[in-house]
Order: C-alpha cells, then structure tokens, then sequence
C-alpha cells in the first residue's frame, strides 16, 4: 500500500487549497482515513478524520474552514481547506488506520507529506 498526497502549495491568508491523498495498491476497502499536520518545531497533529461511514471529525482550530471527504471508489481522501490562516503552514501528512488488501489487514499507512505555507 502506498499513499500519495499532492495539493499543497503557498498561498494568501485568506486564500484556499485543495488537498488529495490516493492510496494505491490491491485494496478493497479502507477504515478510519485522516489527516494530520506538522508545523516547525511542533508535534504532529490531528486535522481531521472521516470514516466508512462517512462519520467526520475535526480538531478545533479547523472547525468551519476545513472540509475532509472521501471517495472509495478511488481510494482517495481529500481535504478542502478556506480561510486560510498564517497559523495552518505546516507540512499536512494524509493516514489510513487500517487497510484490506488481498493479503488481509495492514495497518497505520502514511503518505509522504505536503506542504502547505500561508504567507502574504
């Protein structure tokens, strides 16, 4: 299983960015799909989750700005993301908890990271 992440980018505060992450590989279907980011010299953090059953979740300081989504079909998770703000620079890395492959169950896959800087 590999996850590619692209969409990251510069932009205004103020502004949007899309980002995508598509898993590859003999999948047949995908749990708990996310994303989390890095900023310098801080902890990687949870953005946002979205289940199976399309059950989202979001950290607090993204609350009303980002939208997470996913679609099965392509194996792909998506993050849209308004209002940009100076503090959302970071390096946004996309993660799957739990992916069945045919070989069965693998776990905690991660993409290789994007990213995303806000600056005027």
């Amino acid at each position: 299983v590999q996850l590619q992440a692209s969409g990251g980018g510069l932009v205004q505060p103020g502004g949007s960015l899309a980002l995508s992450c598509e898993a590859s590989g003999t999948i047949r279907s995908i749990n708990l799909m996310s994303w989390y980011r890095q900023a310098p010299g801080k902890q990687r953090e949870l953005v946002a989750s979205v289940g199976r059953d399309g059950k989202t979740n979001y950290a607090d300081f993204v609350k009303g700005r980002f939208t997470i989504s996913r679609d099965d079909a392509e194996n792909t998770v998506y993050l849209q993301m308004n209002s940009l703000k100076p503090e959302d620079t970071a390096v946004y890395y996309c993660n799957v908890d739990r992916v069945w492959t045919a070989e069965g169950p693998s776990y905690d896959w991660w993409g290789q990271g994007t990213q995303v800087t806000v600056s005027s």
